[in-house]
């Protein structure tokens, strides 16, 4: 099958899940990192709008000239983000899904007044509080909300997260609908192509989709 098919493969078994359980239906974020351009031309050729990367670099050389041909193209960033990175990133994606610290937070408002554009932000949250893993704690998660939304006036739609991959990933997206709840936030991003139909069952609204649309990356 080629990567056409894949998408529209996904696509039906989304729809056709939440139609069936009456599940709200998420946005389907397509995962080209490390694809060419020219590979993921079939889908974006169909009208797919939404896509994901994880490099800012590799994002502007990549999509510069696609987004001055089409308005509609938007991109997430939903791979770590160095603060250094900030300013180009606001300048490129139109969603960042892994903001877990104030200095980035600075960094990026900063650069949106630099750049007069808003965009929107998932916090992403470390359930597990693993060492190795970003995000913000639990515990954390209101006090930096109230900072970013109070002090420098970031669009934080919701909360993201990688589930601890020895666990069964509902216990973390369990947890994530719950604290969105607690929170006020209408927006969660979770679930991978291994995982994304449990994360539709706890209300995901962006599911993070590549190997299985793009197939495996060298």
């Amino acid at each position: 099958m080629n990567v056409l098919d894949n998408f529209k493969l996904i696509n039906a078994k989304v729809k056709n899940l939440c139609a069936s359980n009456n599940y709200t239906e998420p946005t389907i974020i397509v995962v080209s990192k490390t694809f060419d351009i020219n590979y993921i031309l079939p889908i974006l050729n169909c009208g797919h709008k939404h896509f994901g990367e994880n490099k800012v670099q590799e994002s502007k050389l990549k999509w510069t000239s696609i987004i001055r041909k089409d308005f509609g193209i938007k991109l997430h960033m939903v791979g770590s983000l160095q603060s250094n990175k900030a300013a180009e990133a606001v300048n490129i994606f139109n969603y960042i899904h892994s903001l877990d610290n104030e200095k980035l937070a600075c960094k990026l408002s900063l650069a949106e007044k630099n750049y007069n554009k808003k965009l929107e932000y998932f916090i992403q949250v470390n359930l597990s509080n693993e060492p190795q893993k970003s995000g913000i704690s639990e515990d954390d998660s209101l006090k930096f909300l109230m900072f970013c939304k109070n002090e420098l006036n970031l669009n934080i739609i919701g909360l993201m997260c990688l589930p601890k991959v020895e666990e069964d990933p509902k216990i973390n997206f369990q947890k994530l609908k719950k604290l969105s709840n607690n929170l006020k936030l209408r927006e969660l991003s979770m679930g991978m192509s291994h995982d994304f139909e449990k994360a539709i069952k706890f209300g995901s609204s962006y599911i993070r989709i590549g190997s299985a649309i793009l197939g495996e990356r060298n």
